[in-house]
């Protein structure tokens, strides 16, 4: 996959920080459509329309079939879907903000995930911004912090996204990528639909407004633009720095549902946020500063 211009480091954090945006701005469509459908529902037909929209873009520009694509997309969709349902079960069984919180925590697992599997040296400026993005994300999320099954599933739903992220970097640089991605869309509406035919019984959508609102919302922007994002830039910036970035998410989230949704903002929360940007400049100056002296 080539481009007519540069990717250079710091317009991949932009890119990946707009992505953030995007994904923040689907939770609300996403929580209003899960008031009259199954998540899995959901899931099924965003990851099904999504593969075969996905696969025609592969076959487009995609050079050649590529075995690792395969292997390593089904690994790296594997976590996705862990995650999405770690995620959705950990909502039945504990506040939403202790959800929010603990699996935005794949900020704080991610460095050490890097270090533990590519030993990689992490600069003290990472450290700085994953601190503050984690306080940043206490004080966003309002959270409740206990620990039951609620909070297991959190923690295995942060430890599923850490693995994406960190994987994704790694395997995006020996794959076709839109055949990796393809791959993953596939393995999470397979499972979708084994997991909403299971416990429900079907995966047969409620076509109301909300359903359409967030099918096109989430496959147009969400699924096919953010994966394609996050995959190509994944390659060409460090994934400490992209799940600092990704910490934006609840951010955008938190002031559209404000602005939009007449969701209720604590001083706190906005406090919250302005953390997590703090934290995210802190580790951009950084990674400046380091590249700077390494050349």
């Amino acid at each position: 996959m080539s481009f007519k211009f540069q990717i250079t480091e710091f317009r991949a954090d932009i890119a990946l920080l707009f992505t953030a945006v995007v994904w923040g701005a689907s939770l609300l469509p996403m929580s209003n459509a899960a008031d009259s459908n199954d998540v899995f529902t959901i899931l099924f037909w965003r990851f099904f329309i999504s593969f075969f929209i996905m696969g025609a873009v592969a076959l487009k520009f995609d050079k050649k079939f590529d075995k690792n694509s395969i292997k390593y997309g089904l690994i790296l969709g594997l976590f996705l879907f862990l995650g999405f349902t770690s995620q959705t079960f950990a909502l039945t069984h504990t506040y939403s903000s202790s959800v929010s919180f603990i699996s935005g925590l794949n900020v704080a697992v991610v460095p050490f995930v890097v270090f533990l599997i590519f030993r990689r040296k992490i600069y003290i400026q990472a450290y700085v911004g994953i601190v503050l993005g984690s306080i940043g994300l206490y004080f966003l999320t309002d959270s409740k912090v206990g620990f039951g099954l609620g909070e297991a599933l959190s923690l295995v739903c942060a430890f599923s996204w850490a693995l994406h992220i960190v994987f994704t970097s790694e395997f995006v640089k020996k794959c076709e990528t839109f055949t990796l991605i393809t791959t993953q869309f596939a393995v999470i509406f397979i499972l979708s639909a084994i997991f909403g035919i299971g416990s429900h019984g079907s995966i047969v959508p409620i076509l109301d407004d909300d359903f359409y609102k967030v099918m096109f919302i989430t496959i147009a922007f969400s699924t096919i633009f953010g994966f394609i994002m996050q995959s190509v830039m994944l390659a060409h910036t460090s994934p400490i720095k992209a799940a600092l970035l990704f910490t934006f998410e609840p951010v955008t989230a938190g002031f559209l549902g404000y602005f939009i949704g007449n969701e209720h903002l604590t001083g706190l929360q906005i406090f919250g946020g302005i953390i997590i940007i703090a934290g995210i400049l802190i580790s951009e100056i950084g990674s400046y500063i380091n590249n700077k002296r390494a050349n």
